[in-house]
């Protein structure tokens, strides 16, 4: 392989640099959210928080099988997100990465709570914590998608 330092002078590298820089700021804020999909990510949230209203609590209790489709799911959006947006999730930085620790910590909280409500006899209220979930797991999810943009933004190179 053959370098060509005789023709670039390290006034013009870093000018090359700083477009690209300016390029990808550019397409980062060109980038809409799809909170479409995020919301599909609520969705699968809430989906598994509901699960609750179908099991039994107690001695013989035994967790819903579906638990397995609702990371089936999130993967499913997650792929979309990623075709539709080229954001990636794999390398989207702390603060994105403390968010999806948001979404599984509520959304555990809230399925247990779901449990207690449904071993008191009460599965209304179910439907008022999916609801609970499907809001934070679309918020949440959207905190992770912006901070993910915001990470690319900044990169160099």
């Amino acid at each position: 392989m053959e370098s060509n330092l005789r023709g670039s002078s390290p006034e013009e590298a870093a000018n090359a640099l700083d477009t690209l820089a300016f390029d990808r700021k550019r397409l980062a804020a060109s980038l809409q959210t799809p909170w479409v999909l995020l919301a599909a990510f609520g969705a699968v949230g809430a989906w598994w928080v509901s699960t609750a209203a179908t099991t039994n609590p107690g001695e013989n209790y035994d967790p819903p099988s579906s638990s397995w489709l609702a990371l089936v799911g999130a993967l499913v959006v997650a792929h979309l997100i990623r075709r539709e947006t080229g954001v990636g999730f794999r390398t989207m930085g702390a603060h994105a990465s403390w968010a999806l620790g948001g979404i599984v910590a509520s959304c555990l909280a809230l399925f247990s709570v779901s449990l207690g409500f449904v071993s008191f006899g009460l599965r209304w209220p179910v439907a008022l914590a999916s609801l609970a979930a499907f809001a934070t797991t679309t918020w949440l999810a959207g905190v992770a998608y912006r901070s993910a943009v915001e990470l690319l933004a900044r990169e160099r190179g």
